[in-house]
């Protein structure tokens, strides 16, 4: 489907949507009103039992259900229509997401002569094992290094840089993505992710397809560069974000990879149920503003996409020279109007203050840092290769600031033009 087509049906379907919503409404004010108030409640409910234990969390939990239960239930006996508009809003989602899809195409850079592979052959339950990487990069003349239990991960990159390594890829998780690309950036070689771990961000938010980790190799045969910011805490660089708080605490406990959910609403009560603790950190806000509250901390490398309808929680570019801080839990000033439950803005450096040390999960991986935290962002520091037949960018990279901005651009699209779009440095392509 052509991204013209896809606009186009993607208006079609929201508008059809619109105006069969606006007919059920209108047909019965009273069922409508019913189904927003169940809804309303049910939110309500859900994180009453969400910030408690025991008893209070089933009874919380329970009403969510039944009341979101009854809401489209109500909306689906007496409301033949409400199905057929999910299902066009959902089709209008799918559409819109195939609009939007990003190809960039990035200056050709020349081969290098001697690049390496790095990989954990551990990494997401052993795909490297699985896809045969070591295999495929010998193919296109990668020579593959395995990261064995126990070795200093920093020294087998310098040692290989030391041999004659002009090119550095890792296959593996953010973490281990971390580690080369300091050492890449360190020495101003350049980089390739193979998306060989758990989730990797870091590759979705270069614009690395992260289905294809053998094709990632094709980075240093024929790829194009672009060049991208890392960002340190303390002296530790991290390519995707440290978060402290309630994720940072989760990730400290045994047994957190295999139960994450569990270990997660195990601590919501502790941090922002009733009497909860929250954090133990002081900083500065975007105004000078001293501040001590909140129940979890993401300082990021650049700003994430947080809320939005499309490309929420990926970064729409990895190049502006600037952190991203989101605080959430902040408290509302009394009397103020309602707001959204996290605060977020950019700087350039950013210092958290603590009476000890605090947990942090770095780039997912649980660590414990020393006061004063120190987080710095290190602009253009990392040439990063990227195979000719991935995105190239972030999924989020056309920017929809909001629902109104994406319909303007899916307007745009559907009309022939090429809406106005920040593309990665160094290259230029199609939305």
């Amino acid at each position: 489907m052509s991204k013209r087509l896809a606009a186009f049906c993607a208006l079609a379907l929201a508008a059809t949507a619109v105006v069969l919503t606006a007919l059920t409404v209108l047909g019965d004010i009273a069922s409508g009103v019913a189904a927003l108030a169940c809804t309303v409640l049910a939110l309500g409910a859900g994180w009453y039992g969400l910030v408690r234990r025991g008893l209070g969390r089933v009874v919380g939990f329970g009403a969510a259900v039944l009341l979101a239960g009854g809401a489209v239930l109500w909306l689906v006996a007496s409301k033949p229509l409400t199905m057929v508009i999910i299902a066009a809003l959902w089709l209008a989602l799918v559409a819109a997401r195939a609009a939007f899809r990003i190809h960039v195409d990035l200056p050709p850079a020349p081969a290098p002569r001697r690049p390496v592979l790095f990989y954990n052959p551990r990494s997401g339950g052993g795909l490297a094992g699985r896809l045969d990487l070591p295999g495929e990069a010998r193919a296109r003349g990668i020579e593959p290094v395995e990261l064995t239990p126990g070795a200093d991960f920093g020294s087998v990159v310098r040692s290989a840089v030391a041999a004659g390594a002009d090119g550095l890829a890792v296959a593996g998780g953010d973490g281990s993505q971390a580690v080369v690309a300091a050492v890449a950036a360190e020495h101003g070689l350049p980089y390739a992710c193979v998306p060989a771990g758990t989730r990797n961000h870091f590759a979705l938010d270069l614009g690395v397809d992260r289905s294809d980790p053998v094709g990632a190799l094709d980075a240093f045969v024929d790829g194009g560069e672009r060049v991208v910011d890392l960002a340190d805490v303390n002296g530790r660089v991290f390519v995707n974000n440290v978060s402290l708080g309630l994720y940072a605490l989760a990730v400290q406990r045994p047994g957190y990879r295999e139960a994450k959910l569990r270990t997660l609403l195990d601590l919501v009560p502790d941090v922002a149920g009733p009497g909860g603790e929250g954090l133990h950190l002081s900083w500065e806000g975007p105004h000078g503003r001293e501040h001590a509250a909140g129940v979890a901390m993401l300082v990021s490398n650049n700003r994430y996409r947080l809320g939005r309808v499309v490309g929420s929680g990926t970064r729409p570019r990895i190049d502006d020279g600037l952190l991203g801080i989101t605080v959430f839990g902040l408290p509302r000033a009394a009397g103020g109007p309602p707001q959204r439950p996290w605060r977020e803005w950019t700087a350039s450096a950013f210092v958290v203050h603590a009476d000890g040390p605090v947990p942090a999960g770095i780039d997912g991986e649980a660590t414990t840092l020393e006061p004063p935290l120190r987080f710095r962002i290190h602009p253009a520091a990392l040439r990063v290769r990227i195979a000719p037949r991935h995105p190239g960018a972030s999924p989020s990279a056309l920017q929809p600031r909001d629902l109104w901005d994406g319909i303007r651009a899916l307007a745009a699209l559907a009309a022939g033009r090429d809406p106005r779009r920040p593309l990665p440095r160094g290259g230029e392509g199609e939305p």
